[in-house]
């Protein structure tokens, strides 16, 4: 956990609701908008100055953040390769966390990051807009799917859940059990998915049509949805990959994972079924951003069916990565 000087602290105070509340600056508005991270990555857009410092600074500048030998060690490897990640400056021998804080400092300083980078938190180069995003997201998500977000830090979780609502990024850094990896995954889950998000936004949309609908979520309580729906000629639900106590009340428990193939098939159709004719435009950019996101991944989840009448049906799968928790819901429903 990692705590932020007040200077920088002031840009990253935000609303329960996620809304930013930014320091006055006499920056323009161009400059003062961050772009959301959407890569895996330890630096976000705003921040790439702390690299581009790094860098391209001459020895004198840097040693005037920074211990001489320690500037000694990053000219003598950047000129065997540019730096690319934070993770990469501090494989350089003396640079940690503390070194990072003054090379973001002097950074700043000289005109390379713009106010809406907020500075490094527990291994991030964290911009305004992905703090906005975690914020929001850690107000919101449900007990489940934190939990899986965070598979290794289940004291964390909990705290995150009973502290919550939060105000700021750096709140949520400082939490106890919160760290570099934790705070990375909550990063991911807030920001990695948005263009999926955007598409499943635009599908839900397009609402009912004839006597069905379809309709698929991407962060949702996937136990409240398998446990708490209409029971009326409920289906048997099959099941994979939950934990033993975690598998509803007579489903059956599949022996096997889904794939990728398994998941993009369940979403695909779903789509084609809410747009049928292929006419929204964020279909490419989304379903691209799917790819990314389930290739080569594992899913638990399960498939079940429920009616809250006996008018009505639905039918609806939920898949879960088993290691990052991403996690998509898929369903369709008819109605005489």
């Amino acid at each position: 956990m990692r705590r932020l000087g007040t200077a920088l602290l002031a840009a990253s105070l935000f609303t329960a609701c996620g809304g930013a509340e930014l320091e006055s600056s006499n920056e323009p508005l161009a400059q003062q908008q961050a772009a959301l991270t959407i890569t895996d990555v330890d630096v976000s857009p705003e921040c790439q100055g702390i690299l581009q410092f790094a860098n391209t600074a001459s020895f004198a500048t840097l040693d005037a953040y920074l211990p001489s030998d320690v500037v000694s060690n990053l000219v003598a490897r950047r000129a065997i390769s540019p730096f690319v990640s934070l993770a990469d400056i501090s494989s350089v021998r003396l640079v940690g966390p503390t070194r990072l804080d003054q090379l973001t400092a002097g950074a700043r300083a000289k005109g390379y990051l713009p106010s809406s980078c907020i500075g490094i938190l527990d291994g991030l180069a964290v911009s305004t807009d992905d703090a906005a995003a975690i914020v929001s997201l850690v107000n919101s998500i449900h007990d489940s799917e934190l939990h899986d977000v965070l598979p290794d830090a289940w004291n964390g979780a909990v705290n995150l859940l009973t502290q919550r609502p939060f105000t700021s990024v750096q709140a949520i850094s400082n939490v106890t059990g919160i760290g570099d990896v934790s705070l990375r995954n909550i990063r991911n889950s807030a920001t990695l998915s948005r263009p999926l998000e955007a598409l499943i936004n635009a599908a839900n949309a397009v609402g009912y049509h004839g006597h069905g609908g379809a309709y698929m979520a991407r962060h949702f309580d996937w136990w409240q949805e398998v446990t708490g729906n209409g029971s009326y000629n409920a289906s048997t639900p099959v099941c994979f990959g939950l934990e033993p106590t975690s598998v509803p009340r007579g489903a059956t428990v599949r022996p096997y994972l889904a794939d990728a193939a398994e998941v993009r098939a369940e979403f695909k159709a779903t789509l084609d079924y809410a747009d049928p004719y292929k006419q929204l435009p964020q279909r490419a950019t989304g379903l691209a951003n799917l790819e990314e996101r389930i290739n080569g991944r594992s899913f638990k989840g399960c498939y079940f069916g429920y009616s809250n009448d006996p008018w009505s049906a639905h039918s609806v799968a939920i898949f879960v990565d088993v290691e990052n928790g991403f996690s998509l819901l898929t369903g369709t429903y008819w109605a005489e």
